[in-house]
């Protein structure tokens, strides 16, 4: 493609972006504003790597200018990338908290905004992406975004970007619930009897290779925890436990709801 990208911030998440990006020959040229590392980017002439936004070249003109720093400089930011606000320019954040609303305040009211919300398994090609768009971004500028997070998972889109709390409280925080998850297993593994090491280990393998599972497979979750599970069996046993009306649902109901009050806390 002969796509300019711009991409403010390089940390896990836009690191791994760029990286997706280079691999799949999505664009022609990136260029990356990241403090303190002027220069070229592993000798990749297709990366321009600049310390601030002032450092830009003055004749960039970049189709999609992506926004992944930390929520909490994003105010000190955005306002640097006013100038490539224009019709054919559509602006991408990937940054937790701010609203479409608050970008078009900072940008312009006639910014092509989109909203959107990976995850860390990005960093292993294996997240999920949901996002938003605003009126002025067009189906063209939409397909170029989702081509460009396709780099990193799966994308779905929301009309509603009220949803985007809840898709935060459920992928975005969830894979720390699935080390939470790991933890636990191991830990229950030891009360059994099991030496520390091998209960982590195969509490590890057992997850990971569960969700390889089922990314691999076409049945639905239910359908694979029935073919676990025997009936009269240990596996059956141990979900009476975690299916009863006090077990896993209702705890995660609550763990998501209160993921979701933070997030529209934080938004606000």
């Amino acid at each position: 493609m002969t796509l300019t990208l711009l991409l403010a911030g390089c940390g896990k998440m836009g690191g791994a972006l760029l990286e997706g990006w280079l691999a799949t020959n999505v664009a022609a040229r990136v260029v990356v504003v990241e403090p303190g590392a002027p220069g070229t980017v592993s000798g990749n002439e297709r990366v321009l790597l600049c310390a601030s936004a002032d450092a830009l070249p003055s004749r960039l003109t970049p189709d999609v200018v992506v926004f992944a720093v930390k929520p909490q400089v994003l105010g000190g930011v955005v306002p640097d990338y006013r100038r490539f606000v224009g019709p054919d320019t559509v602006f991408l954040s990937i940054a937790a908290g701010k609203p479409i609303a608050w970008f078009e305040e900072q940008l312009a009211p006639a910014a092509a905004v989109v909203r959107a919300m990976p995850n860390l398994p990005a960093a292993v090609g294996r997240g999920i992406t949901v996002a938003c768009a605003n009126r002025a971004v067009s189906e063209e500028r939409r397909i170029l975004c989702e081509t460009l997070l396709r780099g990193v998972g799966d994308v779905a889109w929301i009309d509603d970007e009220a949803l985007i709390d809840p898709v935060t409280a459920v992928s975005g925080s969830g894979p720390a619930y699935v080390f939470l998850l790991i933890e636990v297993l191991a830990r229950a593994g030891v009360a059994a009897g099991l030496p520390e090491d091998l209960a982590m280990r195969l509490a590890r393998a057992t997850i990971s290779g569960a969700g390889e599972l089922t990314y691999r497979s076409i049945e639905p979750a239910a359908q694979l925890r029935r073919n676990v599970t025997s009936p009269g069996g240990t596996t059956q046993a141990a979900l009476e436990v975690l299916m009863a009306d006090t077990g896993l649902q209702p705890l995660f109901d609550r763990a998501v709801a209160a993921a979701t009050v933070r997030a529209r806390e934080l938004a606000g």
